[in-house]
């Protein structure tokens, strides 16, 4: 049965989604990223310098949940932005990014996250 609104086409796959890493250390001199997407591979994925101490890459991922580190200097440190954290098997802990499956999706989660104002409250008598 044909119907207008169903695509016929194949998929291609999941769509990938723009995914902005930063990281600020003020005497950093190498920091990557890296985590179950790229194989916990640090060279993989270079952050690039961009003033102030601040670091940054733009890359893109398949709609998902990811865990991941900072690797600064040899080290390895959990996202200090991040909203979530697991344990790790080494002791320490990997930070949780969560991939929606659109821009609309993503500021959907984002606005989950942020502090309610209560506009219900009673106000103060006057006395």
């Amino acid at each position: 049965m044909f119907s207008p609104n169903m695509n016929s086409a194949p998929s291609a796959g999941p769509q990938l989604m723009p995914v902005h890493f930063e990281f600020t250390h003020p005497t950093a001199t190498h920091v990557s990223v890296a985590g179950c997407f790229n194989h916990w591979q640090p060279e993989a994925k270079t952050l690039h310098p961009a003033g102030g101490g601040r670091w940054q890459k733009e890359t893109a991922l398949a709609p998902g949940t990811y865990e991941y580190c900072f690797v600064v200097d040899g080290r390895w440190i959990t996202d200090p932005l991040a909203r979530d954290s697991v344990p790790n098997p080494f002791g320490g802990r990997n930070s949780i990014l969560k991939v929606a499956e659109s821009t609309q999706a993503a500021h959907l989660i984002a606005a989950e996250n942020l502090p309610l104002k209560n506009s219900n409250k009673p106000k103060a008598k006057k006395l």
